[in-house]
């Protein structure tokens, strides 16, 4: 069984848990979601799933998605573009570095990252029990050299 069909029948099977009827146009957003790479927005899940079932309205689009937010089974993101980007819950944690000047989304993990949050919540009297981290830069361009190069 492939990683693609696992997190598809995972989010088919949260839906299942939440008491959400499953309809084949829901089934299929969670099946665009779950092989989505990157961060898609609702417009991107529309234009995909319409090439399968030109049927689907955009409108059923946006109230899947936010059943699915709102039942905690995707998470929303706001990337800085105006647009709400969409992945799945679950997936193993990672913080986002968006590129300003082109919109690349990149994922990492940084574990000093991860030991200093830590450590900032237990100063303030914290626990953590989550967190998201994104940020935003742009690349940073070589400094040419005095003779030209």
């Amino acid at each position: 069984m492939s990683k693609q069909t696992r997190r598809e029948s995972r989010l088919e099977r949260l839906c299942a848990e939440r008491g959400i009827r499953m309809t084949g146009q829901r089934r299929s957003i969670a099946r665009i979601l779950s092989e989505a790479d990157g961060h898609p927005d609702v417009e991107e899940v529309y234009r995909r799933v319409a090439e399968c079932d030109p049927r689907i309205s955009l409108s059923t689009v946006y109230r899947t998605i936010r059943l699915l937010e709102d039942e905690g089974i995707v998470e929303r993101h706001d990337f800085g573009d105006g647009r709400a980007r969409y992945e799945p819950v679950g997936r193993d944690h990672h913080d986002h570095l968006i590129n300003v000047q082109t919109g690349e989304v990149i994922e990492f993990t940084n574990e000093e990252i991860e030991r200093l949050q830590e450590r900032v919540a237990r100063e303030l009297g914290f626990q953590l029990i989550g967190h998201r981290l994104e940020l935003f830069g742009s690349p940073i361009q070589p400094k040419k050299r005095k003779n030209g190069k």
